[in-house]
């Protein structure tokens, strides 16, 4: 019997689509074929591979999450030896290389004690990002491990790094297209459910997760938390703006004060100049004042 889904008759505008970072979790965390087909996806995994997946932080549907105290990152065990970390962010801090390598390095540290180093479990960092990271270098699905700079070869692959820029499906390549890494991220930035249902239309397998976002969106506990982190970063971004004008102004001021005083030192210059000249005639005429008073006194 074939499932029927709800989000089917839905239509018009979804309340929050998947860039935000709470509905993010919300609709991988209720739903495993979702967070399977995902990982298949990016990590280019066969389906019939993932024996199963766990999130090891989750949380309560509806419960308030504090900045302060929780990361809206999402920790996955893969088939019992694989740490997958998965994140969304809206906002650019500037600071995303350092961030995405502090989280990675923290799964990599997995050996449990007495254990051998090559025991260690390989960790990915999967960063889905609605900004370019690398203005000089746009790039839709970026993948970094550590190799050789100078014939590239691999270090290990254990250590791996995942970037995918949703403001850049256009540079998906034939593989990123193959494993359908850019219909997720349309999924992901879809703000319709007509977009949802174009988009599944094409990706059955796609079904459960559109039926998750769903069902996300008509649990209200659930969308009082997304307006919460939507009001939070907001007022992260008016601040980063806030921030970021008074760093303008500073730097214009401080520009100013450096052109007045180079103005002023070109000035003191001047009239310092002006004072040796006019010191120098007032030394000349009293020379010619002295020879005409010695020539004067000679008649």
């Amino acid at each position: 019997m074939q499932q029927s889904y709800n989000y089917l008759a839905a239509t018009g505008k979804l309340h929050y689509n998947m860039t935000n970072d709470y509905m993010f979790r919300m609709v991988l965390q209720r739903d495993k074929e979702t967070l399977i087909n995902l990982i298949s996806s990016v990590l280019g995994i066969p389906r019939d591979e993932i024996l199963d997946v766990k999130i090891e932080n989750t949380v309560e549907p509806g419960k308030s999450v504090d900045n302060k105290e929780f990361q809206m990152d999402i920790l996955v065990l893969l088939n019992d030896n694989t740490y997958i970390n998965l994140e969304m962010q809206v906002l650019n801090y500037n600071n995303w290389p350092m961030r995405s390598l502090s989280y990675l390095c923290r799964r990599f540290d997995n050996v449990a004690r007495g254990q051998d180093y090559s025991m260690v479990k390989p960790v990915y960092h999967i960063g889905f990002l609605d900004f370019t990271l690398f203005e000089d270098h746009p790039e839709f699905c970026g993948i970094y491990q550590i190799r050789n700079i100078k014939d590239n070869y691999q270090y290990t692959d254990k250590f791996n790094l995942y970037v995918i820029e949703l403001n850049h499906t256009d540079l998906a390549t034939k593989q990123d297209k193959a494993n359908h890494i850019n219909d997720w991220a349309r999924l992901f930035k879809a703000t319709t459910w007509e977009e949802i249902k174009m988009i599944t239309k094409d990706n059955p397998s796609m079904n459960s997760a559109a039926e998750s976002i769903y069902l996300s969106n008509a649990d209200i506990s659930i969308l009082e938390q997304c307006r919460a982190r939507e009001d939070a970063i907001a007022h992260e971004a008016h601040q980063k703006k806030v921030i970021a004008d008074l760093k303008r102004d500073l730097n214009e001021a401080n520009k100013r004060i450096e052109e007045k005083s180079k103005q002023l030192e070109d000035a003191g210059k001047t009239i310092a100049k002006d004072k040796e000249a006019i010191a120098e005639k007032d030394a000349t005429i009293a020379q010619l004042q002295a020879k005409i008073e010695a020539l004067e006194n000679k008649k």
